[in-house]
């Protein structure tokens, strides 16, 4: 919430200061009382899936450049969590999906993230490297090269999707361990 200004943006000198009514510090514009909210960001993504094979894109951006991940990454604005998984599916590896269920929500508070991965079935095997990716692949379960996995958060929704994989609809999940 902003107070006078309604720019979105600070006209003067900004302090980092407790508002009236916050509880904790925040840029606040000394001219105007702009006050510039940092918020987490929103990580949308899939675990995608053609018969008994994973998509996996070999990242071609940092961080963690070179490892495998998920097609995932941060929301835009005007567009819903599942518009935006299928969005990352397109850019990263070229890839049509159709999202089946929620498979998890991880928060990751250490680096200002919540994640929302969903479970995906892929539409079509035609598939590429898009701008953000080296190379895409697909992987059945033992060929997935764990060790060169880039984040936890990978392996977290790969074995929710392990556990979930048989049911429909929303797939429960569980808060991974703290201090990953």
């Amino acid at each position: 919430m902003t107070q006078g200004n309604t720019t979105g943006a600070a006209k003067g000198p900004v302090q980092l200061r407790i508002p009236p009514g916050e509880d904790r510090e925040r840029l606040v514009c000394d001219d105007c009382g702009f006050i510039n909210y940092v918020n987490p960001k929103i990580v949308v993504g899939s675990v995608v899936t053609h018969q008994d094979r994973f998509l996996l894109c070999r990242r071609a951006i940092e961080p963690r450049t070179g490892y495998w991940t998920l097609p995932a990454g941060y929301m835009e604005e005007r567009e819903t969590t599942i518009e935006g998984a299928m969005r990352e599916a397109w850019e990263e590896a070229r890839a049509r999906i159709e999202i089946d269920a929620l498979i998890g929500i991880y928060n990751i508070p250490r680096i200002s993230q919540v994640q929302m991965i969903y479970r995906a079935r892929l539409l079509d095997t035609n598939i590429s490297a898009g701008p953000e990716s080296r190379e895409v692949g697909l992987f059945t379960w033992s060929e997935i090269p764990w060790d060169e996995i880039a984040f936890p958060s990978v392996h977290w929704a790969l074995g929710h999707w392990r556990e979930t994989r048989d049911q429909n609809g929303f797939a429960p999940f569980s808060e991974p361990e703290q201090g990953l």
